[in-house]
């Protein structure tokens, strides 16, 4: 009886063990998602433009907007929000913050050319369509405002074909190639906007105190969960920099932490997580100046 009592303590504590350690991998796996806007992509370049260009319709705009969205949504660390009226928001000073998003990401088509190259021989001819573009990324922080990833890369596409005494494939116009070295520039930004978007700490805002319950920005879309603790800190004095002459806003002062208990919204524009919190007291009248972190 003792034997069997021993053996199933054993097997318990081997249980607990191995969920301790499935827990921890998973914490360590877990990975709050970061909001991003992308703003508008445009095309800089002069091809394909005529007398009747619409800007709003530009078919390389929208191939490099729909290319870029596909490569962050991919790789499940973005939530990806498009704003429509994102150039308003930013002209208009404190309007950053309504953007919703913890980065925004603005594209443009810098350089674009097709060309077409052939050699005739005796008893063969090759046809080679070639198309290059150059694409530009800038990332902008939403909290500070500022450009914190700039960056341009190439992207190449061609095809071939080859006849030899009119036999084998021919080279129509291939459209594609357009896709194609597009896609290529954009390839190499992708990793480095993850790189830049992940090296700094997830930060949300108290949205609201109420009856001792602290409402903060996002929720389970993003990768929260109950129980998740994070700290609150006021924000820094705003001073100028006379080198730069920008506002730079000072470290923050931590004044205690937030743990979540509830969720709730439909969205992730809309979702909130609902908190206790343990620390210094907070102005409830002047929530702006305070923020969450995951540090």
């Amino acid at each position: 009886m003792k034997g069997r009592i021993l053996k199933i303590c054993m097997l318990l504590a081997v249980f607990v063990a191995l969920s301790a350690t499935a827990f921890a991998q998973d914490d360590a796996q877990r990975f709050i998602k970061r909001k991003v806007a992308i703003g508008r992509f445009s095309n800089e370049t002069q091809y394909g433009k005529g007398l009747f260009y619409d800007k709003e319709n530009d078919p390389m705009r929208k191939q490099a907007l729909d290319i870029l969205s596909t490569r962050l949504a991919s790789t499940g660390k973005f939530i990806l929000l498009e704003r429509e009226d994102l150039d308003v928001l930013v002209k208009e000073a404190g309007e950053m913050n309504k953007i919703g998003a913890d980065y925004i990401i603005l594209g443009s088509i810098t350089e674009f050319g097709r060309k077409t190259e052939g050699e005739q021989h005796l008893f063969s001819n090759t046809k080679t369509q070639t198309v290059e573009a150059a694409v530009t990324i800038r990332l902008v922080e939403v909290a500070s405002g500022l450009i914190i990833y700039s960056e341009e890369a190439k992207g190449y596409a061609e095809t071939s074909a080859k006849q030899t005494m009119g036999l084998g494939g021919t080279a129509g116009f291939d459209a594609t190639l357009s896709d194609k070295a597009i896609s290529a520039a954009i390839s190499q930004l992708v990793e480095n906007i993850i790189n830049k978007c992940t090296d700094k700490p997830w930060r949300s805002y108290l949205l609201s105190v109420d009856d001792g319950s602290y409402i903060i920005g996002g929720g389970a879309t993003q990768g929260l969960r109950v129980g998740d603790t994070f700290n609150v800190y006021r924000k820094g004095k705003s001073v100028k920099n006379p080198q730069t002459g920008m506002m730079i806003e000072l470290p923050g002062t931590k004044m205690g932490k937030v743990t979540i208990a509830a969720m709730a919204g439909d969205t992730p524009e809309s979702e909130i997580s609902i908190c206790t919190y343990d620390g210094q007291a907070i102005d409830a009248a002047n929530l702006e100046n305070y923020y969450i972190l995951n540090d």
